[in-house]
């Protein structure tokens, strides 16, 4: 790093002229693309066709569900009152912890997460699934995709400052109960 200062240092220093303005210019450029790249990133929806999601996939979100879920995880990530991945999961469901659970459509091979509905209905815990896995870990504040997360409330947590936890829990109470509401009635329409 102290190599690439010296080097510019050098560079600018015989082109006082008006080369160290085409210097600038190209250092704009090079910062130009990533803010676009940026702004796609978080625009970009992921569409995933019907046939690569599982045909255990019942009962699947709609988008203004999924949008409230995604919402609810992100709020519940930042609250640490999530469990991410299978092996989270499968824990906090056995202790017997309630919550609401989101699996992801698009997961190959479905054997790996093909057990949790038939735990989370022995549990009375409701679960929908959503199509994406990528967007499921994105919202879940992970880069990684992630194939199933559940959100628990109740969840023991360190009391640090009672007055702003409980402002940001009942916000974040309000939507999750919302969400919950309406995945238990989507839970109930199914027939199979």
């Amino acid at each position: 790093m102290a190599k690439e200062k010296k080097d510019k240092k050098r560079k600018e220093a015989p082109d006082a002229d008006g080369a160290g303005e085409t210097a600038d210019v190209e250092m704009v450029d090079a910062d130009g693309p990533k803010s676009p790249k940026k702004a796609r990133k978080e625009k970009e929806e992921i569409v995933i066709s019907p046939e690569d999601l599982s045909p255990i996939a019942h009962p699947l979100a709609q988008k203004k569900l999924v949008k409230k879920l995604h919402k609810t995880i992100k709020k519940a990530s930042k609250a640490r009152q999530v469990k991410r991945g299978v092996k989270e999961v499968v824990k906090g469901i056995r202790k017997g912890e309630k919550g609401l659970l989101i699996l992801a459509a698009d997961i190959n091979p479905i054997d790996i997460i093909s057990h949790l509905p038939i735990l989370s209905e022995e549990a009375q815990i409701p679960y929908v699934f959503v199509a994406s896995k990528e967007e499921l870990g994105h919202a879940s504040s992970t880069k990684r995709p992630t194939s199933c997360v559940m959100v628990c409330p109740d969840q023991k947590k360190k009391k640090r400052k009672e007055g702003e936890t409980e402002d940001k829990d009942d916000d974040y109470r309000e939507l999750y109960d919302e969400c919950y509401r309406e995945v238990a009635k989507l839970d109930s329409q199914v027939v199979f």
